[in-house]
């Protein structure tokens, strides 16, 4: 049957999730959501604020995310996505292990130690939000990612005869552990200045090597 020349389109076809106006829409929200949630905590930044910053309804903000909770779980992921990408633990050819361990030492770092991050870790330290479902949806959304991510890098090295690992996930979790050190520690107590770009590099320097030393097969100690 012919469809009827005045006929209005089907409001599924031309509403549906994944247009570009929508995306646009989620973008905006999240970015509206990073910079409220860093400015005023999670429990300062209210809905109303960030639909007004996202020049959006608060509905729309709902129909994205759902509640507050969901959306600061959406940005620490989405957050952590854009600088951490997964193309940065994905196989390269000819790239040394050390060069790869200090491409993402560099990245994780400047993650972790942004003003947006050092904010977040403020947040979730508090004691009103250490049994709220926050911490694990941190948790969930930034390391957890990582540290899955790198353990796969890990297992293709150790494949490669490059790495000698009893425990990988161990391992994993030892590597940003040395890559935080104190300096981080520092900054989200607030207890020191952003530390110099050719300090935070031999810190790093120093921790790649430090694993290196517990964990690189012989004859790959250097590289």
């Amino acid at each position: 049957m012919s469809a009827q020349p005045n006929a209005k389109p089907d409001p599924i076809a031309t509403a549906g999730p994944g247009r570009p106006k929508d995306l646009a829409k989620r973008a905006a929200i999240l970015d509206a959501a990073r910079e409220m949630f860093r400015l005023h905590g999670f429990d300062g930044a209210s809905m109303d604020q960030i639909a007004a910053e996202a020049g959006v309804s608060k509905l729309t903000v709902y129909s994205h995310f759902g509640d507050k909770s969901t959306l600061f779980g959406t940005v620490v992921r989405t957050y952590c996505e854009q600088s951490l990408p997964n193309a940065l633990f994905e196989p390269t050819s000819g790239t040394p292990l050390r060069e790869r361990l200090m491409e993402i030492a560099r990245a994780f770092f400047a993650m972790c130690s942004s003003p947006e991050a050092v904010a977040g870790h403020r947040v979730l330290c508090t004691p009103k939000l250490s049994d709220s479902p926050l911490p694990q949806l941190f948790w969930e959304a930034g390391p957890l990612r990582v540290q899955a991510m790198f353990s796969t890098l890990l297992e293709r090295r150790i494949a490669a005869g490059e790495l000698d690992i009893p425990d990988v996930p161990r391992a994993a979790s030892q590597f940003f552990v040395l890559l935080k050190g104190d300096l981080h520690a520092r900054l989200v107590l607030g207890e020191c200045d952003a530390p110099s770009p050719q300090r935070i590099d031999e810190h790093l320097q120093a921790a790649v090597d430090m694993f290196l030393r517990a964990y690189a097969a012989a004859g790959h100690a250097s590289r």
